[in-house]
């Protein structure tokens, strides 16, 4: 496994994105992310991180990208690893895992 932790960061808001209309809310994707990747890849450090794009940010590395949020209409919750975009609406957990896969965590054994 890669020496530092991942970080997946989860750009969203409270309101479900217009063109994601039925898709699970930013919150909810988090939540459901976090349950994935812990189950995959378990006894695996990584770290999680929300951040509500309708709220003002003091990280400008975050603020920024909650600008890009807007500037090119991506479809929100937005997922990074890193900082390269996963997914944007409903990301897929194939992606979020073949990225894992790609700074060394080992998927746990299926039975």
């Amino acid at each position: 496994m890669t020496e530092k932790p991942v970080t997946v960061t989860v750009y969203g808001a409270e309101t479900i994105c217009p063109s994601c209309v039925g898709a699970p809310s930013s919150k909810e994707t988090f939540e459901w992310l976090e349950a994935a990747i812990g189950r995959k890849f378990p006894d695996q450090p990584f770290t999680m991180d929300y951040v509500d794009i309708n709220q003002p940010q003091s990280d400008e590395k975050k603020a920024a990208f909650v600008s890009r949020v807007f500037d090119e209409d991506l479809f929100y919750p937005v997922v990074l690893i890193g900082d390269d975009i996963i997914g944007e609406g409903n990301p897929r957990l194939k992606n979020v895992f073949n990225e894992f896969e790609k700074h060394g965590y080992k998927a746990k054994e299926e039975a």
